[in-house]
């Protein structure tokens, strides 16, 4: 529940209670604070069942924490077999060679004859281009403006 609060800032809640509520009533507001919290949490639970019950036995692995987008998006992702089989015939690497294989014009097939790669009139990618030539610039009248 409180798993960021660190050491400084737990010092600093317990002294902040001694200050405001006093030594001798600290542990009257402790306890109140920890039935509030298991009163709670008995309601959550108790609710919990009731939607359970309600919703009837086709329901009966539902889970709360399934309603969380990203429990759901996870849990759907693992249990869809089209999704796994996608996943263990896509070979990135293989993918990944024969793209940077193409783009260095490497032939790692047969291919389509009328592709500018196949007939040799591919432009060199690796070739700086030239500069464009540069216009005239008009001169700055700083009276014209």
């Amino acid at each position: 529940m409180f798993n960021d609060i660190g050491a400084l800032e737990l010092v600093t809640i317990v002294v902040l209670a001694i200050l405001i509520f006093g030594p001798d009533k600290l542990p009257k507001v402790i306890q109140d604070v920890a039935g509030f919290i298991r009163k709670i949490r008995a309601f959550s639970d108790s609710a919990k069942q009731d939607i359970r019950s309600e919703l009837g036995p086709e329901f009966k692995d539902f889970e709360f924490e399934d309603l969380n987008p990203k429990t759901f998006i996870r849990k759907q992702l693992t249990e869809n077999e089209d999704l796994q089989e996608l996943r263990t015939s896509f070979d990135l690497r293989k993918e990944l060679n024969e793209v940077t294989d193409a783009v260095n014009s490497r032939d790692t097939g047969p291919a389509p004859s009328a592709s500018p790669v196949a007939a040799g009139t591919a432009p060199d990618l690796l070739k700086k281009p030239a500069a464009p030539a540069q216009e005239p610039r008009t001169p700055f009248d700083a009276d014209a403006t």
